[in-house]
């Protein structure tokens, strides 16, 4: 139960629960509900990639550049900098954090520092 049934703050999750809404707690849960409502079996689950395998630790020089060409002294989105760079935000972020070179502000803005 996701709350007792005397608190008025599990009121909600409880009535979803009774009415036939199903818990989740893994992607698993999800396909077993969408299998007959699809009517066709779904794809199986790729076993899962570790992360340090699939992409090398070192970010492209070319993937460096576009961030800094993205950036200057005046603040930026976050997420405007990740699209317009085409490249990962592990790149826009670890890289020129680590290398003190990234600023953060409020409102999830980054500078160059």
């Amino acid at each position: 139960m996701p709350g007792s049934p005397l608190d008025p703050r599990a009121e909600g999750t409880n009535s979803l629960i009774k009415q036939g809404a199903t818990p989740v707690t893994e992607a698993d849960d999800i396909v077993s509900v969408l299998r007959p409502i699809i009517g066709a079996e779904l794809p199986a689950r790729e076993p899962e990639i570790d992360k340090a395998e699939e992409s090398p630790l070192d970010p492209a020089p070319d993937e460096r550049a576009r961030v800094i060409a993205l950036l200057s002294p005046t603040p930026v989105s976050l997420d405007d900098l990740i699209r317009l760079s085409r490249t990962s935000p592990r790149v826009v972020l670890l890289e020129l954090e680590i290398a003190g070179r990234l600023e953060r502000h409020g409102g999830g803005l980054v500078s160059l520092t």
